[in-house]
C-alpha cells in the first residue's frame, strides 16, 4: 500500500501541491442534501485504496457495493444490465516497464454478486492499458494504452535526443476489444500520427503550423521541462455513437483530440479514409493551440484537465463537452468545471471548422462553473463532472473525496465527503489523513445513476446505513447543512450509560426522539413530554448510539455492557 501512495505522490509533485487534511468536524459522509433540487439517484465511486466499489443513495447511505480482488485502476461505470466494468491492477506496479499513476493491467466485468464475469489483460513489455475506457453500443470495449518506444525508435521519429531523460518514450495507442472472443477488432497508434521541424533527414518532418491534425513529437510533456518517458498521460476516453468519433485528452500537453472511428484498423494508421476522409488523422484538437504553433501560453485553456466527455443526448448542452479543468489556471490554483462546443463544418464528414492559421474554437468555453471562492474547489489531479437530467451538474473533487451537485444557479445542492481510506471505513469524528501528500480518501470520478436506470431493475437497493461509523445524520435524511443546527441539549447524561439515561432540554416542544445505531436504524422511540426525560436503555447492545431530536444537535450515546 505503502508503494501505491509513492506512485500516486510522483503524480502530485507534478504540480507542486500540498495537501492539508481535512477538518474532523463533520469532514465525511453526507454534507448537504436539498432535497427539493437535488437530482434523485445512486451515485458510484470507487475509493482509490479500496478494493471495493461503493453505490450510495442520495442520503450517503451505502445500497450496494461490489468487491474485487485488485485495486482500480481508475475507472468504474455501471452496465445497464446490473454489472459493473472496472480498471483493475493485479499488484502496485503489476507491469514494472511502465511505472506510474493511472496503470492498469485488467478491464473487469463483475456481476451484481462481484462475480467476474468477464476481464480482458492488455499489460506486457511494450504495452500497458491505463486510466479509462468506454463501452460501445456494440458491446466492444475501447481504452487507451501506453506503446513503448525505444530511444532509438523515437529519434528516428524526430525526438530531440536530450528530451529523452527516461532512455525511452511511451507513446499512446487506442484498443478495441470484442469481448466475445477477446479479440482486438481496432487499434489507432498515435505513433502514426507525428510531425517534427527538427531534423529534416529524420522521419515526420514538415512545418508544425501547417499540419494541426499531426502531433509534434517534440511536445515537451511528461514529468519534468524536458519531457518524460509517460509523455501525454492519456487519461480520458469517450466515444460518439452520432458521429462514430472518439475522444481522448492530455493532461500533460494540455489538449483534447477527435478522431474517427469509422475507420479500419489500416485506414486509421494513414491520413485518408473514413466518413471524414482524413484517416487516423486529428480531426479536431483544443485546448492549447501553442502545440501546433497556433498561440502562445496566454492562449490556453485547459490545465490538467481530467474526464474530457460528450454530454449525451437529451440532456442539457447534450453534443458539447464537459471536462473538470483541474488548474492551476493561468490567474490562480483553482479547478473548474467548463463545456465548449467544437464548431462543426460538415456533420456528415465528421469535420470540424479549421481556418489555416487560425486556433481552432471556440475562443472561450460556452459554459463555466467556477466555486465561489474559487480555490475552495482545486483538485489538482483526478475528478469529473458530469451533466444530470435536472439540469445541475455532479461534480467530483477526487483529491479530496468530495462529490458535489450544484444546480444551474451554481448553489450546492448535495455534498459528500468518500469516508473509505486505504485501513478501511472511517469514524465520523475521524480526521482524514495525509500520507505522503495524498489525502487517503482520494477518488478518481464519481458518478450520477437515475432511479430508473435499466441496471437496477430487480435489484435490491434497500439502504444499508451510512458507510462512515458513529454518522449523526444518515437516519431521516432531512438536514441542509450539517452545520446550521440550531440548539444545543442542556444534558445526555450518564454517557458512556447502561440502564437508564437522563435527558434535559431547554424548553418543552413535545417533539419526538429517537435513538439510532451506528448502521442508521432506529432502535428506540419516545415522544418529549417535558424538560427533563428518563428513558430506559438497558436492552441496547453495547456499542456506539446517537440520539436525534428534530432541531437539535444529535448527540452521542455509548452503551457499555
Amino acid at each position: 500500500m505503502k508503494k501505491l501512495f509513492l506512485v500516486w505522490t510522483l503524480c502530485i509533485s507534478l504540480f507542486g501541491t500540498i495537501l492539508q487534511a481535512q477538518d474532523s468536524a463533520s469532514s465525511i459522509g453526507l454534507q448537504e442534501y436539498q432535497k427539493s433540487t437535488a437530482f434523485n439517484g445512486y451515485t458510484l465511486f470507487a475509493p482509490f485504496f479500496s478494493k471495493t466499489v461503493y453505490l450510495i443513495d442520495n442520503c450517503g447511505s451505502g445500497v450496494h457495493q461490489w468487491t474485487g480482488n485488485y485495486f482500480p485502476a481508475a475507472s468504474v461505470e455501471m452496465l445497464s444490465n446490473g454489472h459493473l466494468m472496472r480498471t483493475s491492477n493485479t499488484a502496485v506496479n503489476g507491469n514494472p516497464n511502465f511505472v506510474f499513476a493511472g496503470g492498469g493491467e485488467l478491464i473487469q466485468e463483475l456481476d451484481w454478486d462481484s462475480n467476474v464475469v468477464w476481464e480482458f489483460k492488455y499489460s506486457d513489455s511494450l504495452h500497458r492499458m491505463h486510466h479509462d475506457f468506454k463501452r460501445l453500443p456494440n458491446g466492444h470495449v475501447i481504452f487507451p494504452a501506453w506503446e513503448l518506444k525505444t530511444r532509438e525508435e523515437a529519434i528516428a521519429a524526430g525526438r530531440d535526443s536530450t528530451k529523452l531523460p527516461d532512455g525511452a518514450l511511451w507513446s499512446e495507442t487506442i484498443v478495441e476489444v470484442d469481448p466475445a472472443n477477446d479479440s482486438i477488432v481496432w487499434q489507432w497508434h498515435l505513433w502514426d500520427h507525428l510531425i517534427q521541424d527538427l531534423d529534416s533527414t529524420k522521419a515526420n518532418y514538415g512545418v508544425i503550423a501547417d499540419h494541426p491534425e499531426l502531433l509534434d513529437i517534440n511536445i515537451t510533456g511528461g514529468q519534468t521541462v524536458t519531457g518524460g518517458a509517460n509523455w501525454l498521460h492519456v487519461n480520458t476516453i469517450d466515444y460518439n455513437p452520432m458521429m462514430n468519433q472518439i475522444l481522448f485528452s492530455s493532461p500533460f500537453i494540455n489538449e483534447l483530440f477527435i478522431i474517427d472511428h469509422s475507420t479500419n484498423t489500416a485506414q486509421a494508421a494513414g491520413h485518408a479514409g473514413g466518413n471524414s476522409l482524413l484517416g487516423g488523422d486529428f480531426l479536431y484538437r483544443w485546448g492549447n493551440p501553442q502545440n501546433y504553433d497556433h498561440g502562445t501560453s496566454a492562449d490556453q485553456k485547459m490545465f490538467g484537465s481530467h474526464a474530457v466527455k460528450w454530454i449525451p443526448q437529451g440532456l442539457e448542452d447534450a453534443g458539447k463537452i464537459m471536462f473538470f479543468n483541474n488548474g492551476p489556471h493561468l490567474d490562480g490554483p483553482y479547478s473548474s468545471v467548463d463545456i465548449i462546443n467544437p464548431p462543426i463544418d460538415n456533420y456528415s464528414l465528421g469535420q470540424y471548422v479549421y481556418i489555416p492559421g487560425v486556433a481552432y474554437g471556440p475562443a472561450a468555453a460556452d459554459w463555466s462553473y467556477r466555486a465561489d471562492p474559487p480555490t475552495s474547489l482545486f483538485s489538482p489531479i483526478l475528478s469529473n463532472g458530469q451533466r444530470l437530467p435536472n439540469g445541475n451538474t455532479l461534480i467530483c473533487s477526487g483529491i479530496n473525496g468530495r462529490i458535489l451537485e450544484i444546480d444551474p444557479e451554481g448553489q450546492t445542492v448535495w455534498e459528500y465527503i468518500n469516508p473509505i481510506i486505504h485501513t478501511g471505513a472511517m469514524a465520523q469524528s475521524d480526521t482524514v489523513p495525509v500520507v505522503n501528500g495524498l489525502n487517503a480518501n482520494l477518488i478518481f470520478r464519481a458518478t450520477r445513476y437515475a432511479t430508473d436506470f435499466a441496471g437496477f431493475d430487480g435489484q435490491d437497493l434497500s439502504p444499508q446505513g451510512p458507510l462512515e461509523t458513529q454518522d449523526l445524520f444518515i437516519a431521516d435524511c432531512t438536514i441542509t447543512r450539517r452545520q446550521e443546527f440550531l440548539d444545543e441539549w442542556t444534558a445526555v447524561y450518564p454517557n458512556p450509560a447502561s440502564n437508564m439515561i437522563h435527558i434535559e432540554f431547554p424548553e418543552i416542544d413535545r417533539k419526538e426522539l429517537r435513538i439510532i445505531d451506528a448502521m442508521g436504524r432506529e432502535v428506540l422511540k419516545h415522544r418529549i413530554q417535558s424538560s427533563s426525560t428518563e428513558l430506559d436503555v438497558s436492552r441496547l447492545t453495547a456499542g456506539w448510539y446517537f440520539i436525534q431530536v428534530p432541531g437539535y444537535v444529535p448527540q452521542k450515546l455509548l452503551i457499555n455492557r
